[in-house]
């Protein structure tokens, strides 16, 4: 038995805890069995052992008896919340952190708290309150675990609403089973001890069943056995306790007789049914090859369709070793072994009786040996050896011998003839390490003759005529067979874990290919190389076609079509989810095997794989397989998920976008339009005798609204041309002077409540841009100052010459712009996702800017125009016209 010590990832659970709050929780099958007294009787005794106690939450109900108890606690004020037009209360987990008693009490662990509150629900609040060193003692009635929330109301009829994850429970320190006998507990629900007077006869008709009771009092103790048991578990892991602690019964079959190993997973199914106890299939590899295989994978995956745990071990040294070593690691009370096969006298030297071994060394499990009653005694078949046929492994193990012969007979002179065996000893070494175990008996066999021949009197004969030779003779042979075997051993041992390591790198580059791999055909492409190369088979990856129908996608080596009985296997899995094919339960006459590819309830692809030699699949290579599958699967369904997060993304967008420019449309174009009818309908008016100047105002109006509209027009234009990338600047020597002039002059109905100065230096050198797209840059970024700048204030522009480039600025001394959002403010609709209480626009002003500067080459940024932060200056840059 190999040394105990304590496993790193029980201590490493234990570190975790470290810090953190005890929970302990009183679990019941059903209200009203004194699950909150219990609580509250354990509180008070802490209380006077010195402990700081808060009742936190404590759910009473009107029980006189339970109301009692919580005299001399001190009780935490619930937190009053709003809710549906009424005033609900909730725990003050803000108060209970704050507080920080010694222990909380925390009473119905599956409560819904109010929408609003910090977690949806209390069992999140108690985790908080343990991240936070606080003890918490909770309770919990059965029916509220997750897993046992569909079974519960298979029983009651009843489905519960409020649930709490199982790995709550296992995360706790202590759980402690409130039970009371069913006919008591109908006593007190009848005295109105539970519920009141009108909701009796419901409950004992509905929920409070004697046949419904007894069942959940069940569950109830199955759920507290299994959380001690495990608890246990990592006791003995930490602590390197070897066990077995018989605390609750566990069944191991070991299939190591494939005659009997069916019947041995079918016994251990029904065994466990009968004690309702988790049962555990195992199988052991070792080096040597294993003609029984297939028969022991055929059994494994049979206890895996019957629900058991299934394990393969690797096994350096005897089976039976193993075996009890995992069963001792598992806690494991009986052990299930198969009757081993009659076998001749001869076969059995060298071979370990397993069943033998492990009945006399695991004399601390119940061992049952299980023999097929359905199976005549018939005289074993005539087993032939296999050996190995390689004239190339003969010819250099005589090569070899020779060598050793030619030295032996240059150092006769020199050694004692005794001695020589020893060269054609290590000869025989050579040739089991590098050729395997027949040529190293060969070698064997061709050495004794030839050391007899030529070192032993009479020499060049072989004859042996002193009795002191003859001894030496078979000891060099015993010696020399034993020596070959144990080195062959070790090379196939060695061969093994090369072809492990092998499997491992290959198994580490296929999960980092596929985690890198950017479409699902590279994911499959990458499958069916590696699961070739580690298998060596051959391998086809299908997906739905056309007809819904699973057709190849990738193979390794490439083909095109499969038999008819082989794409029927490959529908089958396609459609029911399950392996089909050679080796398994369904359509066995297939010479593939497929395993559908994906997650947890969605196919994404099958697997399909086929050895040359028709051979089915081994255990390991089905532990291999099985991790090459899900492997795949995670990633086909990162890509799916990537590819639906894009498209998801794209939708937003493009629903942002939509409603960004109706909102545009809605408000910002609409403005000058109502502007436009009045001042229109007022001058279409005959009834309406206006003067002059007033006639004159209105056409003003008209005017000004039109530009303005036409702006917004022109900038939804330019917007869309940038964005199918159809505006190409014609690009001409140009002078930014007239161009900013121009602008100037175009906006000077936007411009009219400010002061404009326009400060550009007669010599600045011409620029190779396209005039009406610059212009229309500035005049957006002239129009955008006008909007945020106070009336009356200043706008400049200013440009200068910053090495071959121009560099044009529009200055403004409105509210600025915060630093976080300098760089949105050139984003579509930026400011109209700010609302609609903005000044006009369409928020594409700076957009399109950005779109038409970078056209040319440029760039174009926003900076505040004063050093407090206020005022905008906005600063682009263009290429200099270099006729050079």
């Amino acid at each position: 038995m190999t040394e105990l010590r304590p496993e790193p990832d029980a201590l490493l659970a234990q570190a975790e805890r470290e810090g953190r709050g005890r929970l302990k929780i009183f679990l019941g099958a059903a209200p009203g069995v004194g699950k909150t007294y219990a609580m509250l009787e354990a509180a008070r005794r802490r209380a006077a052992e010195g402990v700081d106690v808060v009742a936190a939450v404590v759910e009473t109900h009107g029980r006189a008896e339970t109301e009692a108890l919580l005299a001399g606690l001190e009780l935490l004020p619930k937190r009053a919340q709003f809710y549906r037009e009424r005033i609900l209360h909730e725990m003050d987990l803000d108060a209970l952190l704050e507080r920080r008693p010694q222990l909380a009490l925390i009473d119905e662990l599956a409560h819904s708290n109010i929408p609003g509150s910090r977690h949806d629900k209390r069992w999140q609040d108690v985790e908080e309150v343990l991240a936070a060193g606080i003890d918490v003692l909770t309770t919990l009635n059965v029916q509220h675990l997750e897993t046992l929330n569909d079974r519960v109301a298979r029983i009651s009829g009843v489905r519960v609403r409020e649930t709490v994850p199982d790995a709550v429970l296992a995360r706790a320190d202590e759980v402690e089973l409130i039970d009371l006998p069913t006919e008591e507990l109908i006593e007190r629900l009848r005295a109105g001890k539970v519920y009141v007077q009108d909701q009796i006869a419901r409950a004992v008709q509905n929920f409070f069943s004697k046949g419904n009771l007894t069942a959940l009092r069940e569950l109830a103790m199955r759920a507290a056995a299994d959380r001690v048991d495990a608890q246990l578990r990592e006791h003995m892991r930490a602590n390197a306790i070897g066990g077995p602690w018989p605390a609750q019964e566990r069944i191991l079959v070991a299939l190591t007789e494939s005659p009997v190993a069916r019947t041995l997973v079918r016994t251990a199914k029904r065994m466990a049914d009968r004690a309702r106890v988790e049962w555990v299939a195992v199988t052991v590899t070792s080096a040597r090859s294993d003609p029984d295989r297939d028969a022991l994978a055929q059994a494994l995956r049979l206890a895996e369709r019957l629900g058991g745990e299934v394990a393969t071990l690797s096994a350096a040294g005897p089976v039976a070793d193993e075996i009890l070593d995992y069963a001792r690691r598992r806690n494991v009370s009986r052990i299930l072994l198969g009757r081993p096969r009659p076998r001749p006298w001869w076969r059995r030297i060298g071979r370990q009786n397993v069943a033998r071994a492990v009945t006399e060394a695991g004399r601390d499990f119940e061992v049952t040996v299980v023999s097929d009653p359905q199976r005549t005694p018939t005289p074993p078949a005539v087993r032939h050896w296999s050996v190995d046929r390689d004239p190339r492994a003969y010819a250099k193990a005589t090569l070899t011998v020779i060598a050793a012969s030619l030295l032996a007979l240059s150092a006769d002179r020199i050694f004692p003839v005794t001695s020589l065996s020893l060269i054609f000893m290590t000869g025989v070494i050579v040739v089991a390490v590098r050729q395997g175990l027949w040529p190293s008996l060969y070698a064997s066999c061709l050495s004794f003759l030839t050391y007899n021949f030529f070192f032993t009197d009479p020499r060049n004969t072989f004859l042996v005529i002193r009795q002191d030779q003859i001894m030496t003779l078979l000891l060099f042979l015993i010696a020399s067979g034993l020596t070959g075997n144990l080195a062959a051993r070790l090379r196939d041992r060695a061969l093994a874990q090369r072809d492990i390591a092998m499997r491992t790198n290959l198994l580490y580059d296929f999960a980092r290919q596929v985690a890198g791999a950017g479409s699902a055909v590279e994911v499959l492409r990458a499958a069916a190389i590696h699961v070739g190369a580690a298998l060596g088979c051959d391998t086809v990856v299908m997906r739905p076609g056309p007809l819904g129908r699973p057709v190849i996608e990738v193979a390794e080596p490439p083909r095109d079509t499969l038999a008819l009985r082989d794409a029927s296997a490959a529908d089958y899995a396609w459609t029911r989810g399950e392996e089909a094919g050679r080796g398994s339960g369904t359509l066995p006459a297939s010479d593939w095997l497929f395993l559908p590819v994906g997650t947890e309830g969605r196919r994404l692809a099958v697997l399909g794989i086929a050895y040359p030699d028709g051979r089915s699949l081994a255990p390991m290579d089905r532990r291999l397989l099985d991790a090459m599958t899900d492997q795949t699967g995670i990633a086909l369904e990162r890509i799916a998920l990537q590819a639906d997060l894009e498209q998801a993304l794209v939708t937003s967008e493009a629903e942002r976008l939509r409603a960004a420019l109706l909102s545009s449309v809605s408000h910002d174009l609409r403005t000058p339009l109502v502007s436009i009818i009045g001042a229109a309908s007022s001058l279409a008016d005959p009834a309406l005798d206006l003067a002059a100047p007033a006639r004159a105002s209105m056409a003003a109006t008209i005017r000004d609204e039109g530009e303005r509209l036409d702006r917004y027009i022109q900038n939804l234009l330019d917007m869309t041309r940038l964005g199918h990338g159809a505006l190409v600047p014609k690009r001409v020597p140009a002078d930014l002077r007239e161009i900013a002039g121009s602008a100037r002059h175009r906006l000077r109905g936007a411009l009219r409540d400010h002061r404009v100065e326009v400060a550009v230096p007669d010599d600045l050198p011409q620029v190779l841009v396209d005039p009406l797209l610059i212009e229309q840059v500035v005049m957006n970024l002239l129009d955008n100052a006008a909007k945020y700048a106070p009336e009356g204030s200043r706008i400049d522009v200013t440009a200068r010459v910053d090495g071959a480039r121009a560099e044009l600025s529009v200055g403004d001394d409105g509210p600025g712009i915060p630093a976080d959002a300098r760089g949105r403010v050139f984003d579509m609709f930026y400011r109209v996702a700010e609302g609609d209480g903005q000044r006009a626009g369409t928020g594409l002003g700076l957009a399109i800017a950005r779109g038409i500067v970078e056209a040319h080459g440029g760039t174009i940024a926003a900076h505040p125009a004063r050093a407090d932060g206020r005022g905008t200056r906005i600063t682009l840059t263009l290429p200099l016209d270099t006729p050079a």
